[in-house]
């Protein structure tokens, strides 16, 4: 099956009697036993993959979803394009019922290590707080920080990034 992005890898079947590459979306090949190579690759329809592995296809988890929420300079104040988030992320969370919800705070590398540390802990804790006084149950959440250590936009010292200024929240 294709990934969600559409790309394919490559399987290849083989035993002592030959091989087969399979690479191509939809593609099989059946092996009747180990005296026999592999049959020649077919494309399967969607009846017989639905048939086949209908009920394996639906017991997969979801994907995890991904929220970056970015921050005001050296504050733990939301902008106001991440503000509308907060709702989107707790419909995440209503939809899905998960385990776990990652909740995980960033800086640039604006100010020291310490202060860096400090504000990355609190912004996570600001976006966990402001999950939970909209409805979040707090058991799910995973708060973490990285300070300046996690860059999204790689920068050298004392560099004031907008993008590295984040919580970024996993919905699992």
């Amino acid at each position: 099956m294709p990934d969600a992005d559409g790309g394919v890898g490559v399987v290849e079947v083989r035993n002592a009697q030959g091989r087969q590459a399979l690479d191509r979306p939809r593609q099989s090949v059946q092996v009747v036993g180990a005296d026999q190579a592999p049959g020649k690759p077919e494309i399967l329809s969607d009846a017989r993959i639905q048939a086949d592995f209908g009920a394996a296809i639906a017991a997969q988890p979801k994907a995890p979803l991904h929220f970056i929420l970015q921050f005001e300079t050296g504050s733990t104040t939301l902008t106001a394009a991440s503000r509308p988030l907060i709702g989107k992320i707790l419909e995440a969370i209503q939809e899905r019922s998960p385990l776990d919800v990652g909740v995980v705070g960033h800086t640039d590398t604006s100010g020291s290590d310490e202060r860096n540390n400090l504000l990355a802990r609190q912004r996570a804790e600001t976006v966990a707080q402001l999950l939970v006084d909209a409805g979040a149950d707090p058991a799910v959440l995973e708060i973490k920080s990285h300070g300046k250590a996690v860059l999204l936009v790689p920068t050298g010292d004392q560099v004031p990034e907008p993008r590295n200024r984040r919580v970024e929240v996993t919905v699992r």
